[in-house]
């Protein structure tokens, strides 16, 4: 039931979102917070029209014209890993009418030094989303049934777990979980979530770090169980799975999206860029798009001082992870 309604939730969303999207030309009015000269507000994507941050992006849009008096536009900009949008929005003013979505993939990207943005060329506005990480297991393998068995197991033999990509989300979070807790891993990847998640399902991995969202079809079917949240607080809809804080390691593994500008964009405008969109994202119509994927809306959406600091952490984690993979130039 529970599967069913987050379904319902995500189709009804992600339809109003592209039937608002479809009369956005339409909103902006005399008063708006962007200026004449750049008015729409555009918002900057680097993946697919239809995928995840293209849907959030628009979503969060929906309240947020009317929250900022604005117009908004979503621009996509693909190719290298955000590469191309981060080069594109480095040569757009400084004037808080050019927003950059942002997911893991950004701070990774930048990391590595494939594009020709630094991370102090940014300042955090919005928290969208922070979607926590669960570690899994076949649910079929008692070995590693457990968190404590998980551990034990690991001692003797490198726990084989599938990730999507070398240098992605899974990889650093299992390398940093790795770390703390001293649990050996070997990574193997699949090329995206679904080939990894289907590797665990049919027995040929051990383990792999999946988010609440994607993992609650297979959960509910009893094909994977969710052993451990990577996170220092539980989830309401998983009561009985210990978080790593629990278990005396501070490792917190979370996909977050949400949106910054350049840094040098007017503080007035960063601060009202930031209430507006907080306030359009803890409307009940963002709202819904998040208790679709097992998140709550009082928390998730953060404004310019919550999530400035935490993506500038972030990054810094990210950036040590990778060079311990020896993934950095």
């Amino acid at each position: 039931m529970i599967r069913l309604m987050k379904k319902f939730f995500a189709l009804s969303t992600f339809l109003s979102a592209l039937t608002f999207a479809a009369i956005a030309t339409t909103s902006a009015k005399a008063e708006t917070f962007a200026t004449k000269a750049c008015d729409p507000i555009q918002v900057v994507i680097h993946a697919s029209y239809g995928g995840g941050t293209d849907t959030t992006a628009r979503m969060m849009s929906i309240r947020s014209r009317r929250t900022l008096k604005a117009d908004m536009q979503i621009v996509g900009k693909r190719g290298g890993s955000g590469a191309k949008a981060q080069n594109y929005t480095l040569t757009r003013p400084k004037d808080g009418c050019t927003i950059m979505a942002l997911t893991e993939s950004h701070l990774y990207t930048m990391a590595r030094g494939k594009s020709d943005m630094k991370i102090d060329d940014l300042v955090g506005v919005a928290r969208a989303m922070e979607e926590p990480t669960f570690i899994v297991v076949n649910a079929k393998n008692k070995e590693l049934s457990t968190i404590k068995k998980f551990i034990k197991r690991s001692k003797k033999k490198p726990i084989v777990t599938a990730i999507a990509s070398i240098g992605g989300t899974e990889h650093i979070g299992m390398y940093n979980y790795s770390k703390t807790a001293d649990v050996p891993f070997k990574a193997v990847s699949f090329g995206s979530g679904a080939q990894s998640l289907q590797a665990l399902a049919s027995g040929k991995v051990e383990a792999s770090l999946l988010n609440p969202s994607e993992a609650a079809a297979l959960i509910e079917d009893k094909k994977i169980k969710a052993i451990l949240l990577l996170h220092d607080k539980k989830m309401a809809d998983y009561p009985k799975v210990p978080t790593s804080y629990s278990m005396g390691h501070e490792v917190k593994v979370v996909t977050t999206r949400g949106y910054a500008v350049l840094k040098g964009t007017p503080q007035a405008k960063i601060d009202a860029l930031s209430k507006g969109m907080v306030k359009a994202m803890q409307h009940e119509t963002f709202g819904n798009y998040l208790k679709g994927a097992s998140l709550d809306p009082k928390t998730s959406p953060a404004g310019t001082e919550v999530w400035d600091k935490q993506l500038k952490e972030n990054y810094k984690k990210a950036a040590e992870a990778l060079k311990g993979l020896g993934l950095t130039n």
